[in-house]
């Protein structure tokens, strides 16, 4: 077995090679530190760039279901922050969170082919294209048009992002209806372009949404509402014998 991320000694704390304390503390911002060490390496001034833009534009969106499950356990136990924390994350999967993942996958495995013919390919056979539909945001996803704006500024837009602007007016046209691009395919195709593999993408949006769970746990402590949102959702729900 092996590890090459980190080892602590007596008198020191190694992480990717070089010495926590001595060359790491109060030089590298948390942003470039979990580049380091998600990578191995440290990141040029654009992955830094755009890795901190990242998190901050997927962190927050109101009461989702990751922060409403957050609350609600931290209202059950309130001595368990880390198991409220957990409940929220538990629930990052192909539809809220981990989406940009599922985008990771679709541009990779099908850079060169055709837009449309993906967007076809992928409707005829009656499934979801990840990336597209927003239930608040109609008809842009603001976050998305901003990621794009400043990738065109710094000049780090790619293949990836190319063909991701082209799926646009691709599932438009396939679908029949304009559907959003949310802010998980920019998110997808920006990390690719600046090299982060697939299996990467997924953690900017749970370390992001980690921070804003706290953030509502912190205010579910001062000011409670969990057990009422579980009260509301059951009076919601209408009982059928």
């Amino acid at each position: 077995m092996r590890t090459r991320i980190s080892q602590a000694y007596p008198d020191r704390v190694e992480v990717r090679g070089r010495d926590l304390t001595g060359d790491i503390m109060g030089r590298l911002t948390f942003t470039e530190y979990f580049h380091l060490l998600l990578t191995g390496e440290e990141p040029t001034e654009e992955q830094r760039f755009f890795l901190d833009l990242l998190l901050v534009s997927i962190a927050e969106h109101g009461l989702m279901p990751t922060n409403v499950a957050a609350r609600m356990t931290l209202a059950a136990d309130p001595d368990s922050l880390q198991g409220a924390v957990a409940a929220g994350i538990l629930g990052c999967g192909p539809v809220i969170l981990g989406t940009s993942e599922e985008c990771a996958r679709l541009l990779e495995a099908n850079l060169g082919r055709e837009p449309l013919e993906i967007a076809r390919e992928i409707h005829d056979a009656g499934g979801k294209i990840p990336g597209f539909g927003h239930p608040v945001h109609t008809p842009v996803d603001p976050r998305a048009e901003r990621i794009f704006e400043l990738a065109d500024e710094h000049g780090v837009s790619g293949a990836h992002s190319e063909l991701a602007r082209e799926l646009r007016d691709a599932v438009s046209e396939v679908w029949g209806r304009p559907l959003t691009m949310n802010v998980s395919m920019p998110i997808a195709s920006i990390l690719l372009d600046l090299g982060y593999p697939v299996s990467a993408v997924k953690a900017i949006p749970i370390l992001a949404r980690t921070a804003s769970i706290l953030a509502h746990l912190a205010e579910e402590q001062d000011d409670p509402i969990g057990l009422e949102l579980a009260a509301k959702a059951e009076e919601a729900v209408e009982y059928e014998r």
